[in-house]
């Protein structure tokens, strides 16, 4: 009866055949000049200073002085990019860092989680954690060996309290997505697989349901999204399957809005990185357009991020031809 309930309240919220309406707040880049000319795979958290965003930068992905780096949006202006985290491993050695997600706990503390290593084969995670609403971080602190973090997509937090983190790997050309759980202090490291079915899968995003269902949207190298289901709210998850979204094997982001409108942000062609739109579903399984945000002959519009703030706007980032991280907010009507 409470799915019922639940299914019928978003019916009402908006009518059937009836989309509501994207109302853009504002557009534009986090930074117009940065001591870095390539950048990628942007994530965003709410603070109560303002929305913070980070990314990687160097001279292009995978060169050894690719490092992490922060903005706070704050009375509508973006701050100057600020280097955050390297691969400094000592005065002679350094290894390119990637992926950075951020996510603030309970106790009011913003985690920076992200990768360094050489390749996405070779990486292993760290995490730095900011008492301060993100204007100093801690030092890096290690991952356990076997575990990685969240690799793209924001961690979020169960019903009870539980820290999940949507997570994958990459060995010997095979891909596999999984989840790990913490305690909201990012501690106790569990490891819960996932069959991958046929699909080659990485990357995933988590969306919310009634009664601890949960949903797994994850990239794939078949060209479409694929999707997991749990419905003990993360404690075991559905073998992994293909949807009817086309993708080009490129990073995706979703995000559950209040209201339970699921709504995802995705490359839905084949081939290229040249449009990118906004998706919306009541079921996770029926999907339409609800917003195009590029579509160009060329370029690349990629690796997005999106989050709901508090006051119920959305606020999504991506990267702009890997020379900018570009950034919207907006309103659903």
């Amino acid at each position: 009866m409470k799915v019922f309930l639940f299914i019928l309240s978003l019916v009402s919220f908006f009518p059937k055949n009836d989309q509501p309406t994207v109302k853009i707040l504002s557009t534009g880049f986090i930074y117009e000049e940065a001591p870095f000319p390539s950048c990628h795979a942007s994530t965003l958290v709410e603070t109560d200073r303002g929305i913070l965003a980070s990314w990687f930068g160097g001279k292009y992905e995978r060169h050894p002085d690719v490092s992490i780096y922060t903005s706070l949006l704050a009375d509508g202006k973006w701050s100057t990019p600020e280097m955050v985290a390297d691969g400094v491993e000592n005065k002679d050695f350094r290894n390119p860092t990637w992926n950075p997600v951020l996510y603030k706990n309970s106790e009011g503390k913003i985690i920076l989680f992200y990768k360094e290593g050489p390749n996405p084969r070779e990486w292993w995670g760290l995490y730095k954690i900011s008492e301060d609403e993100g204007k100093t971080w801690s030092e890096e602190i290690q991952i356990p060996p076997g575990m990685l973090g969240p690799v793209k997509n924001k961690t979020v937090s169960l019903a009870d309290g539980t820290l999940l983190h949507p997570s994958s790997f990459e060995t010997n050309g095979i891909w596999s997505m999984h989840v790990e759980t913490t305690t909201s202090d990012i501690q106790n490291w569990k490891k819960i697989e996932i069959d991958n079915g046929s699909l080659h899968a990485i990357q995933p995003t988590v969306l919310f349901y009634p009664n601890g269902k949960l949903q797994l949207l994850a990239r794939t190298q078949e060209d479409v999204i694929g999707t997991s289901w749990s419905m003990d709210n993360g404690k075991t998850w559905s073998t992994m399957e293909a949807t009817n979204l086309v993708n080009n094997n490129s990073g995706i982001d979703a995000v559950t809005l209040k209201s339970g409108l699921q709504l995802l942000l995705c490359n839905p062609i084949k081939e290229g990185r040249n449009k990118l739109s906004l998706l919306m579903s009541m079921d996770g399984i029926n999907w339409e357009e609800l917003y195009v945000l590029e579509d160009q002959p060329e370029g690349e519009f990629s690796y997005p991020a999106i989050i709901q703030a508090k006051d119920g706007t959305v606020h999504l980032t991506y990267t702009y031809n890997r020379e900018k991280i570009k950034y919207v907010s907006l309103n659903l009507q």
